[in-house]
């Protein structure tokens, strides 16, 4: 565990900086509140220890993209004052999120919350508190959440990434895989589902959760246990899982999801001689579309950081709402914002193709990563 925190420690000093965003922000838009041209939109994010790691890149992104678009004139010439709200993971520090959001006449838009179990918590609480404003771009990882007409989740769920990435192995001719659970909640959450899709799609399962611990779990897997793993947890626990693997004497291949990061899994501390197959609902950071192009030069521009999907999502996510508040004709307001998202059915955020179906969920697109034995990551 002792090289899992540096890379943690770095994350949270990260986004402890930026929490502070939120209380000048707030101050500096109740001075200009009754003038017209005070356009707020705000980012929730978990600040938490199972989180973070999500959130910085993520919000990272999205910082990038508002930054860029206030210095090409904002919204219909209108700065745009991008606020940022930390949470702790609890659902008190949501609901005073919130409150903060509903409290500010400037801020016309929720964008780009995370990470997933921050998001599923304010879709709920958006709907209970009934506080109608657009909720755009959610980190919303979770398939199952009921999802109302004030909430845009633009990027493939779980359950689409977990179909993607078994699909891709049987087309390589696998026919059983095993199914590795971080936690208890994980397995209650998704075992079904991953039975239900691996059945449709022929696959034999076998499911393992390592109560003693991951590391522990990665040295006991025997010879009949699958070579191929699906991981479903964060990136600190699948780098666990893969500093016990070492010990094992069969290669094996781990696949992921979209949480798990794999930079950082590098940074971390992480066995090499496992490699990590991680899927993701954007572009590889090194495609050459339009939205990617401009991300790459933009995170270039303004951060020292290298590119991530994580942060190319906080990105499209910032660029998705942009687009939609930039062609509202007349005031911005939440009530003129929130129709306008109800009204833009399908979009096109450079080349990020966005269309909602009857579901009201738009995200259907995934690629996959691989971290080699080499330290690449390749698509």
């Amino acid at each position: 565990m002792t090289s899992v925190f540096p890379a943690l420690d770095r994350r949270r000093l990260l986004l402890g900086a930026a929490g502070w965003a939120w209380g000048a922000s707030a101050a500096a838009q109740g001075r200009r509140a009754s003038g017209h041209r005070a356009i707020a939109v705000a980012q929730i994010f978990d600040g938490s220890v199972g989180q973070q790691d999500v959130s910085k890149d993520f919000l990272i992104g999205s910082r990038a993209a508002w930054q860029d678009i206030n210095t090409k004139g904002g919204v219909r010439g209108n700065p745009v004052q991008h606020t940022t709200i930390e949470v702790d993971g609890t659902l008190s520090s949501l609901r005073a999120a919130l409150a903060a959001v509903r409290d500010n006449p400037a801020c016309v838009a929720l964008s780009g919350t995370s990470g997933d179990p921050a998001a599923t918590s304010m879709v709920r609480l958006l709907r209970q508190e009934n506080v109608r404003i657009a909720h755009a771009a959610p980190w919303l990882q979770d398939s199952s959440i009921d999802v109302d007409d004030s909430t845009f989740p633009i990027f493939a769920a779980r359950q689409e990434q977990i179909t993607h990435a078994l699909q891709s192995l049987t087309m390589m001719g696998v026919q059983e895989i095993g199914a590795i659970y971080a936690a208890d909640s994980e397995q209650r959450l998704y075992q079904d589902d991953l039975q239900r899709i691996a059945g449709a799609l022929k696959l034999k399962l076998q499911s393992f959760r390592g109560q003693g611990g991951l590391a522990r779990l990665g040295q006991q897997l025997t010879a009949q246990t699958p070579a191929i793993l699906l991981f479903i947890g964060g990136t600190p626990e699948l780098v666990q899982f893969t500093q016990g693997l070492q010990k094992q004497s069969r290669q094996r291949y781990v696949v992921a999801l979209a949480d798990v990061n794999l930079q950082t899994m590098m940074q971390m501390g992480m066995a090499r001689n496992t490699p990590v197959i991680a899927t993701q609902p954007v572009p590889m950071v090194t495609a050459s579309l339009p939205i990617v192009r401009a991300y790459r030069e933009t995170l270039a521009r303004l951060f020292d950081e290298q590119p991530t999907p994580l942060s190319l999502a906080g990105f499209i996510a910032a660029r998705y709402t942009f687009q939609v508040l930039n062609d509202i004709d007349g005031a911005l307001t939440r009530q003129s914002v929130l129709a306008a998202f109800q009204r833009r059915s399908s979009l096109d955020v450079g080349g990020y193709r966005v269309a909602f179906g009857p579901g009201r969920r738009s995200g259907t697109f995934v690629t996959q990563s691989m971290l080699t034995l080499d330290g690449r990551i390749v698509g």
